[in-house]
Formats: C-alpha cells, sequence, structure tokens
C-alpha cells in the first residue's frame, strides 16, 4: 500500500465500547482512530483529568494513535451566542486533549442554519465565529479541520471555499467528505477541483443522491475510486479517515439534525465491527487497484 497514507476511522461505528472499537480496529491491522465517542460519551465531554486515567491508557495497550478528534465544535446554531460561547472553552480543553494525545487535527462543522433560511446572509457571521475559533487553535498549534455537511453553513463547496478563503488561517483547513457533497447535491469531482489545495484530510464515506443513502464506499456517487487516484497522484500524504455510517450507531444521535434512521434504511445485516470491516476492505481494494495502476 501506498506509504505516504494513513488509514484511520471513527471507531465508535463499531461499538459504543472503546475497549471493543481498539480491539476490532487492531484486528483489522489498524493504527489510528479518529476520537469521537467513548464509552457512549463525546470526546467533547470528557475532562483532561478523565482522557489521562480512561483513554490513554486504553490508547497505549492497544498501540492505537488519534488522527483527529471529532468533536462537535461548529454545531450549535449560528446565532446561539451562548452556545458558542461554551464551545469556545470546549475548544480550549479539547486543545489541551489534542497534546496529551499527540494528535494535531480537531475536526469542525460551520453552525447550523435556521431552517428555512438562506445560509448566505449569515455569511460574515460564520466567518467572524470561526476566525475566533481559528485563534484559539493557533495559540496550540492545532489545525481545524472543517467537514462539509449538510445542514451547516458550509455544506457546498462554494460556501467552503469562501469560508476558507476568508479565515485564512493555516490553523483552519479542509476534510473531503465525498458522502456529504452527494448528500447536498454536489458533484464531488467539482468540489474536489476546488478545494484540494485546502484539503489536508480525508473521509472515506460514499452515498447515493436518489435516497441519501450511505452506501460502501466505491460504490456511490462520490467518485472515491477517481478522486483518491487524483490526490495520490498531487502528493496528498495524510489520513484516510473511514466514516462508514452503513450501520446506525450510538454517536450518530449527537450527529444528525433529522431523525438518522431514514439516512441509513439498509443496515444489511451488518453490525457496527461488520459495517467498519466492509468499508476497510472496500478501501483497501481501492487504493491497491490505484497503486497497481500507478506501475
Amino acid at each position: 500500500m501506498n506509504k505516504n497514507l494513513m488509514i484511520s476511522g471513527f471507531s465508535d461505528e463499531i461499538s459504543s465500547d472503546f475497549d471493543t472499537q481498539l480491539q476490532v480496529v487492531s484486528e483489522l491491522g489498524m493504527h489510528y482512530i479518529s476520537l469521537r465517542g467513548i464509552d457512549g460519551k463525546n470526546i467533547g465531554d470528557f475532562t483532561i483529568e478523565e482522557i489521562k486515567e480512561k483513554v490513554l491508557p486504553r490508547l497505549h495497550k492497544y498501540a492505537i494513535g488519534v488522527s483527529s478528534i471529532g468533536s462537535p465544535i461548529g454545531k450549535v446554531f449560528i446565532n446561539d451566542e451562548e452556545g458558542f460561547a461554551k464551545q469556545k472553552l470546549m475548544l480550549e480543553r479539547l486543545c489541551h486533549i489534542a497534546h496529551l494525545l499527540n494528535c494535531k487535527y480537531i475536526r469542525i462543522f460551520s453552525f447550523y442554519i435556521p431552517k428555512g433560511e438562506n445560509a448566505d446572509q449569515y455569511r460574515e457571521a460564520v466567518i467572524s465565529k470561526l476566525k475566533e475559533f481559528a485563534v484559539i487553535a493557533g495559540k496550540y498549534e492545532i489545525i481545524l479541520l472543517h467537514e462539509n455537511e449538510k445542514d451547516i453553513y458550509g455544506d457546498i463547496a462554494r460556501r467552503c471555499s469562501e469560508m476558507l478563503n476568508a479565515v485564512a488561517s493555516p490553523y483552519f483547513k479542509a476534510i473531503f467528505d465525498f458522502a456529504n457533497f452527494v448528500q447536498c447535491g454536489e458533484d464531488t469531482q467539482a468540489c474536489y477541483d476546488l478545494l484540494k489545495d485546502e484539503v489536508v484530510y480525508i473521509h472515506i464515506k460514499d452515498a447515493v443522491s436518489t435516497d441519501s443513502q450511505n452506501v460502501v464506499c466505491g460504490t456511490g456517487e462520490g467518485k472515491i475510486p477517481e478522486i483518491l487516484a487524483q490526490a495520490l497522484e498531487s502528493g496528498y500524504k495524510g489520513f484516510l479517515t473511514l466514516e462508514p455510517h452503513l450501520v446506525l450507531f450510538d454517536s450518530l444521535k449527537d450527529l444528525e439534525l433529522e431523525d438518522a434512521a431514514e439516512v441509513i434504511k439498509d443496515n444489511k445485516g451488518l453490525d457496527g465491527a461488520g459495517g467498519y470491516k466492509l468499508q476497510y476492505d472496500s478501501l483497501i481494494r481501492i487504493i491497491n487497484k490505484i497503486d497497481g495502476e500507478e506501475k
């Protein structure tokens, strides 16, 4: 496999039990996870002491590193000032936690927009708040990764690009999430062409636009094999992070504004570990095929 690539994943999709997550990931031969749900509790709700006492020893036991912190930062409504103030405090704490975990990335979002309203009217407010987040991250030399996701300001490539250009910080960069762009009616190739210079992290998640259902990577409309080949050819050196969304899992209730069950209608009879392994195996096949074609 390409030596520049490191495969990680949101292991809370395997199980809410952290030991089970680490065991499955380890058995697959993976060395990294993206830390989001730990024993049924979101990473944003952990204290520094709890990470030291309850999380670090278990990561060390399995020799698993942390590629990114899957935080809920930016998942408040744009006009929720009290929520924003709380999130700035959470971000300070998560930056400390990132250092403890020897991790340089924290995944964030760009605020929910009130239903039925035009997101573009909130452009200046979103950029102003993201700049505040970037200043906090900069103090700790942590890079905030913006995930394009439906229902937030930065759901489509144009707004992601405007935001990245306006914040203009080395501590604010882009995640490329194929499935989320598909679910927003975007063409992933056009999105990648627009954003590639700011993309430092990739989520491996695929979807079909007919009913917004998540599917195994490479079988949907995300153009994952084609775009990954382009990324590798242009020298991408970084994480490919599994986020299968093939089965319902505990952390999903924190992620979706709408009913998550409608997004994942067919769980194909899999449990969390089965869905995770299916996505991992599919990604390995895609990478091996790209490697083969390059040779």
